[in-house]
């Protein structure tokens, strides 16, 4: 297909084929193949992040209750109920729906359900850790917890630890601990969230997708600080954020599969080396996304982060220069 040709698409399932059949079937009410995918998930990290694709669009359905039905002492209904609660909890509170409070205390109950039949499992607490932005004021004790670090916030440490203890380094535990620091109404300043990141990625080993959790942070830290600076590219092209792009790109990209990554941390990944000037290494990325892309992080390089259509220029052009710049290297 000629470059002015290709036209990235969005799926949630990414490369993950068995994933997009299985949100096939769900979206039509059939359950059987979201049953079959997750008895056959042989990683905790995988098995996190089918679970949470999965509950996006099982939450607007009934299919998991109809699965618990037929199988109620099957461990994998038991979490995906327990995610479905959470997404609609979640959902509930961005909408400042009236039953927000409700949901919550269900999918909290949902959560100990999960962690009692499941001890192993490191969803229940990855879902617990995404809980715990509804507290903004931190009221319940387990999310005002002392952390593990001089530099960082009182937080519900003991809930990431959970999860961590149950699988090392879990991208999705991290990524909801991240999005609490966010919604701190006592902080919430970016200050704790660099700290936070840099704390996770300063222990996470090679092949690890913490190491791209700067990234995220460098991008929120822009997209706050639009129209406040002169020469706001200039973000893209510090020390700081070079070190942070290519750390990410010879630490994790390059000892990690890139067809069971996550389409978010690839594209940060290519954001950040585009944006670093460096086209050649950026274009390894591109090419390992395929035909796949996410409208975050190059909605926010665009005059309007809130129109698709923008992000998706922006990505093209992107894509189009790296490919160009590695054309002319002989790469």
């Amino acid at each position: 297909m000629a470059p002015d040709q290709f036209r990235p698409v969005y799926h949630p399932a990414g490369h993950d084929n068995e994933l997009r059949a299985a949100l096939q079937d769900l979206r039509t009410g059939r359950w059987l193949s979201m049953r079959n995918l997750l008895n056959n998930t042989p990683a905790w990290g995988l098995w996190t992040q089918r679970t949470q694709v999965l509950a996006a669009v099982a939450a607007g359905s009934d299919a998991v209750q109809a699965w618990r039905a037929e199988e109620p002492e099957s461990l994998a209904a038991i979490v995906m109920q327990c995610r479905v609660a959470v997404e609609r909890a979640l959902r509930a509170h961005r909408e400042n729906h009236a039953r927000t409070q409700e949901l919550w205390h269900e999918a909290w109950e949902a959560c100990r359900v999960a962690a009692h039949h499941g001890p192993n499992d490191p969803v229940p607490w990855v879902c617990l850790l995404a809980l715990a932005q509804l507290d903004e004021k931190q009221r319940l004790e387990e999310h005002r917890q002392a952390p593990p670090g001089p530099m960082l916030f009182p937080g519900p440490w003991g809930l990431l630890a959970e999860a961590h203890r149950r699988d090392p380094y879990n991208r999705e535990a991290y990524h909801r601990m991240l999005q609490f620091v966010y919604g701190r109404r006592s902080g919430g300043h970016l200050s704790e969230a660099v700290n936070f990141v840099q704390w996770a990625a300063s222990s996470a080993p090679a092949g690890s997708a913490l190491l791209v959790l700067p990234l995220f942070v460098r991008v929120e830290r822009y997209r706050r600080d639009r129209g406040h600076e002169r020469a706001l590219d200039l973000h893209w092209v510090t020390e700081d954020a070079i070190r942070e792009a290519m750390l990410a790109l010879e630490g994790w990209f390059a000892h990690t599969d890139p067809v069971s990554s996550s389409l978010l941390d690839l594209n940060h990944l290519a954001h950040a080396l585009w944006g670093a000037g460096r086209f050649v290494e950026a274009a390894r990325v591109f090419d390992a996304l395929g035909p796949f892309y996410t409208t975050p992080p190059w909605q926010y390089r665009s005059q309007n982060p809130g129109d698709p259509t923008l992000a998706e220029e922006i990505f093209l052009r992107a894509r189009s220069r790296c490919f160009t710049a590695a054309r002319d290297a002989g790469c």
